[in-house]
């Protein structure tokens, strides 16, 4: 009998990202590492219009800054986007619920780039202070 062991370090977990308060798009650590995210990059973001409801976006990760993409910023090990004029635009109500996307590679390609999907998670209302 010949074993092939399964190596924990080939299943990257917690791949996501959360909305805070403030509608900035925050990275986790993981987030952060497989997606190669630095602050010369920016994001572009979709929407798929025959899933309506689903609350997903699409995203490409530019190795560039371009003005039509989300500029990643960084403020100490955190790097985060200014997103909040979009999640206002797309209604997300993260000032009231916590709202955490998912990251999942697809199989889809454009202009040679991978495509994510971020799949939206919404939690429990946030506190009010």
């Amino acid at each position: 009998m010949e074993l092939r062991f399964i190596k924990a370090n080939e299943f990257v977990s917690n791949i996501k990202c959360s909305i805070h308060k403030n509608g900035k798009l925050g990275f986790s650590s993981n987030a952060i590492t497989k997606l190669g995210i630095d602050t010369n990059k920016s994001i572009m973001f979709a929407t798929k219009d025959d899933e309506e409801g689903d609350g997903s976006l699409y995203a490409i990760i530019l190795e560039e800054i371009n003005e039509e993409a989300f500029k990643v910023n960084k403020a100490g090990n955190y790097y985060y986007l200014n997103t909040k004029a979009m999640f206002d635009s797309l209604q997300y109500n993260y000032q009231n619920k916590t709202i955490i996307f998912d990251i999942v590679k697809t199989d889809t390609l454009h202009e040679d780039r991978i495509v994510y999907k971020f799949i939206k998670r919404e939690g429990r209302s946030k506190k009010i202070k």
